[in-house]
């Protein structure tokens, strides 16, 4: 095997099928089982710029093994979010409802200081950076950058890049249609609500795709796929359905019994663009959702 070493970073290219754990024994001149494993369970260890932590996870030919020395990975817990997938270059975190992606004033807790916290206490030097944002009482899945150069090849190639981003959502009423497309013209103004066309106003073009996959008790449980990305453009296409998302007071529901807004991004599927690895992540729907249904 060939070793690397840069900064605090060890690099070593495997080149022969074995398990991890074997390979970082040999790779680092025959330290104890007990070693790797604390290595491997400090999220010291990356395969392939994934942190890994499986030690009998397999090996082959022509892959990288890292093991970052420059500090000690935090264990991640917070009330606000979770960390379902971290490399070295970008975040994917799930968001809970009622915090902001970010926000100029630094004291205030948002995705981003939480974030970087995280990245702080682990002794990184890196730092989040935002790549597209979700409404603050919106919950579900985001992608957060550790560099610049990253976060700006995730946004200029965010439309070639993302295959497939999908969210549900709970509203009120039955839909008689069980799946259908909603396009109109979108315009925002001065007190900052979204207004929608069906004919061109000059404002910017939407189109959202749904399907309904549960309906009881006078509510629908929807998914809905988006063919563009504007502002508030999942809430206003349900209110000009005539099925507003439970909890939505901004947008024409009255119905205050779920305690936040009932629109979840569920699902996240794209291209790295450092590795070109495809990643997929999927959440449950919120239990809270789901009572409305039973």
């Amino acid at each position: 095997m060939r070793r690397e070493q840069k900064n605090n970073t060890l690099t070593f290219k495997v080149n022969e099928e074995i398990e991890l754990l074997p390979f970082l024994m040999k790779a680092m001149n025959g330290i104890s089982r007990n070693r790797v494993k604390a290595l491997l369970v400090n999220r010291l260890v990356l395969v392939d710029n994934i942190i890994t932590t499986h030690a009998l996870a397999r090996l082959a030919p022509g892959q990288t093994v890292q093991l970052d020395r420059s500090k000690q990975k935090m264990t991640f817990r917070s009330n606000d979010l979770g960390v379902v997938y971290e490399d070295l270059y970008l975040l994917v975190i799930d968001k809970r409802a009622g915090l902001l992606s970010m926000s100029n004033n630094t004291r205030q807790q948002t995705v981003q200081t939480v974030l970087n916290r995280y990245l702080e206490k682990g002794g990184s030097r890196c730092t989040s950076h935002i790549v597209h944002r979700l409404d603050r009482d919106t919950s579900g899945l985001m992608v957060y950058a550790k560099d610049v150069k990253t976060q700006r090849s995730l946004v200029e190639g965010w439309q070639q890049l993302v295959t497939d981003r999908r969210y549900v959502a709970l509203v009120s009423g039955e839909l008689q249609e069980k799946q259908g497309t909603i396009k109109s013209w979108l315009t925002e103004d001065k007190h900052f609500v979204t207004h929608s066309s069906p004919v061109n106003n000059g404002g910017k073009y939407a189109v959202t795709h749904y399907n309904v996959l549960r309906s009881a008790n006078g509510y629908s449980l929807l998914e809905l796929e988006l063919e563009t990305g504007r502002k508030n453009q999942i809430r206003v296409h349900l209110a000009d359905l005539g099925h507003p998302i439970v909890g939505d007071f901004k947008y024409g529901s009255s119905d205050e019994s779920l305690l936040r807004l009932g629109l979840h991004a569920y699902l996240l599927a794209f291209r790295h663009p450092v590795t070109g690895k495809y990643l997929r992540f999927e959440t449950p729907v919120p239990d809270s959702f789901e009572k409305y249904l039973r």
